[in-house]
């Protein structure tokens, strides 16, 4: 028994379940309080989840478990072993609920791994409610960003994922303007020149009507690179929603608040726009000087 609880101990926060490619879901920054913006992320994500899907329905399998192993306490080995059999099958059976914390693999950031939702729709939910509401729901959490698609943080793995998964916004008869918001944490072999490079160059090859526009463009491609994981998406209302920051989209502005999601003028927007911070103005440069 004592062998088993040593085997628990050292699994890594997260329960053992990391960020890797092939994962969507939501992508949290914090304010170093990581366990308090985990618990804050369920409740927001499970109050909007319940009313865009539905309550989720949540097998009693665990509890069942439960009592199992307190009739077979007699035994000690054997009550260890059913518990460890209980916890593989519940750690299991929580792989198909709704919403579930992983290890991200950065400080201050929080993945909550989605299953059967769509996470830019979810998101973009959440923030138009807020920024309508002006109604605060979070204390600890800053951005919330939904990640549509992940792939291994190489060159070619990007080039190769990103020429299907812009398809959808991009590809001729799809088209738009767009930008690029460039972020890596734990990585140093990416280079942001070369990424911004390629990604503008394959959202031209699929229509060459997109164009770049740093004022007011229909689409944010938000790139998210985490050791060597490559978070993506695609999303609306970037500037409009204050870059996906919950604590900002709460505060009054006189521009948009009698603006609609997706409908401020291009002069409406270029006043807003000028919070952008440096590093993300020089990144939408190199984006149209790559371009054009």
């Amino acid at each position: 028994k004592g062998r088993f609880a040593a085997g628990r101990a050292k699994r890594p926060r997260g329960g053992g379940r990391q960020l890797e490619a092939g994962m969507r879901g939501i992508l949290i920054t914090c304010n170093m309080n990581e366990r308090k913006c985990v618990g804050e992320a369920y409740s927001l994500l499970g109050e909007y989840g319940d009313l865009l899907y539905g309550p989720e329905q949540f097998s009693d399998h665990e509890e069942r478990l439960s009592g199992s192993e307190r009739e077979e306490d007699e035994d000690d080995v054997e009550a260890a072993l059913k518990k460890e059999v209980g916890q593989i099958r519940a750690s299991t059976e929580q792989k198909l609920r709704r919403f579930q914390s992983v290890e991200s693999g950065a400080n201050n950031v929080v993945f909550i791994r989605t299953q059967g939702i769509e996470p830019e729709n979810l998101v973009h939910h959440i923030l138009k409610d807020m920024h309508a509401t002006k109604k605060k729901k979070t204390r600890v959490i800053l951005r919330m960003l939904p990640i549509s698609g992940t792939c291994k943080a190489f060159m070619e793995d990007m080039k190769k994922y990103t020429e299907t998964f812009f398809e959808p916004w991009f590809k001729a008869p799809n088209k738009g303007t767009f930008q690029i918001v460039y972020k890596a944490r734990n990585n140093s072999h990416m280079s942001r020149e070369e990424v911004i490079k390629e990604l503008a160059g394959i959202v031209g090859s699929l229509n060459p009507e997109n164009k770049v526009d740093l004022n007011n463009p229909q689409y944010t491609i938000v790139v998210e690179i985490i050791k060597n994981v490559c978070c993506l998406s695609v999303v609306k209302d970037y500037v409009l929603f204050r870059k996906y920051n919950l604590q900002e989209v709460v505060k009054s502005n006189k521009d948009d608040t009698q603006q609609n999601p997706s409908s401020l003028t291009e002069d409406q927007n270029s006043k807003v726009v000028k919070s952008e911070t440096e590093e993300e103005e020089k990144s939408s440069k190199e984006v149209k000087q790559e371009t054009d």
